[in-house]
């Protein structure tokens, strides 16, 4: 059997797959097993922060893998301490942190200290959270009732958990608060709802609010934290400090893993909540490394440099008729298309011409490259992509 049957065979079909067989990767290119090379202007959607076999991630993860790669949670985790301190030193917030695998486990981390703020810190119970229309926070049952895509409301899967509302806009989060709300909980560029970024200082009047009523702020930084956005966390690049922040994806450089931190240091007790996996020694011996590789590149200038590089681009191409607008922030970008039938057009004929871009709500093609992409890269990914446009009438 080829490789495409035995996916078919043996797999759960919960995916549109392509069967294009990638065997290995430098930095922003990717080879497929027929040599054939592909710009990845997707990064395992946000994921490879620091690109295809970057030397010292790979170096951490093997000098790792040949002393300890997991144990349980029970005993202190050396490089899981020290990726704490370093997260939580790098936001500018007084925090705790807590490990899972996943953006979603994160999520479900950040929606259980919210339930127990809400047990013991109000005579009466307090328990909903508020979401966006638009939003993604994973999915989970329970993270699949605070995205606010109605498309993601499936009756397959219902009933859904009690106690997630979600709303419009920003203002109407005002009038949604009631006596049971506890918590909100937003993405301040919001992913796969189109790479929509709120507006600062809007996002900053709901955070003074919130404390004002001492309610918690969620936000949801799977997709915008480390350095996405061109910040550590799009809540220092907002200027606001939320209550509970959780991170994912490109941590661990393509290592599985996710992170709840909060300001509440004490919420929880021993057995609250617990982790297998979450924060062993591989995964986060592969932040520290990851930390190591995009602050360098921070501190040098030469993050800021790609970012308005890539930017260049986006804006000659937001003035083509097929398309309204560039969107996004950092390397956390889309162009939004006339339609959903453009949009697809434009994924696909990118793929065809050898690079990759990925779709996202409200018909916007979307862009996550490494952070690590080099100026080479943006040349010839933007040269490909100029290709596929030009079969589009």
């Amino acid at each position: 059997m080829d490789l495409e049957s035995i996916d078919k065979e043996y797999v759960l079909h919960s995916y549109a797959r392509d069967y294009t067989n990638f065997v290995r990767g430098k930095n922003a290119t990717l080879f497929d097993e027929e040599g054939r090379d592909f710009i990845d202007f997707a990064s395992g959607i946000g994921v490879n922060s620091v690109g295809h076999s970057n030397p010292k991630l790979t170096e951490a993860i093997c000098d790792q893998a040949k002393k300890i790669i997991h144990i349980s949670n029970l005993q202190v985790i050396e490089p899981q301490a020290l990726l704490a301190k370093r997260v939580v030193e790098l936001s500018g917030f007084d925090m705790r942190c807590f490990f899972g695998n996943s953006g979603a486990e994160a999520n479900e981390g950040a929606l259980k200290i919210a339930r127990k703020y809400g047990e013991v810190n109000f005579e009466q119970k307090r328990y909903k959270v508020i979401t966006l229309k638009h939003s993604f926070h994973g999915r989970t049952i329970t993270t699949l009732k605070a995205t606010g895509q109605s498309s993601m409301h499936k009756s397959d899967f219902s009933p859904y958990p009690d106690g997630l509302e979600y709303v419009d806009s920003i203002d109407d989060i005002y009038e949604a608060v009631d006596e049971t709300t506890v918590a909100v909980m937003i993405e301040l560029v919001q992913g796969e709802g189109g790479v929509e970024p709120f507006v600062k200082e809007q996002i900053q009047a709901l955070s003074k609010f919130l404390k004002k009523e001492k309610l918690l702020l969620i936000v949801d930084e799977v997709q915008t934290g480390v350095y996405r956005t061109g910040e550590f966390l799009a809540s220092n690049l907002y200027e606001i400090e939320p209550e509970i922040i959780t991170l994912a994806k490109g941590l661990g450089g393509g290592v599985p893993i996710g992170v709840v931190m909060t300001s509440l240091k004490d919420i929880f007790s021993a057995g609250d909540h617990g982790s297998t996996f979450g924060g062993n020694y591989l995964s986060t011996r592969a932040g520290l490394a990851v930390l190591d590789i995009l602050g360098e590149e921070k501190n040098r200038g030469s993050l800021d440099e790609r970012i308005e590089y890539f930017d260049k681009f986006l804006r000659e191409y937001e003035r083509l008729d097929i398309f309204d607008r560039a969107v996004g922030v950092g390397l956390m970008r889309g162009l939004r298309a006339k339609d959903s039938q453009i949009q697809a057009k434009v994924i696909k004929e990118s793929f065809k011409n050898g690079l990759i871009v990925l779709k996202a709500g409200r018909d916007t093609v979307r862009f996550l490259p490494p952070l690590t992409i080099s100026k080479e890269e943006i040349d010839e990914g933007f040269k490909r992509f100029e290709k596929a446009l030009a079969t589009i009438s």
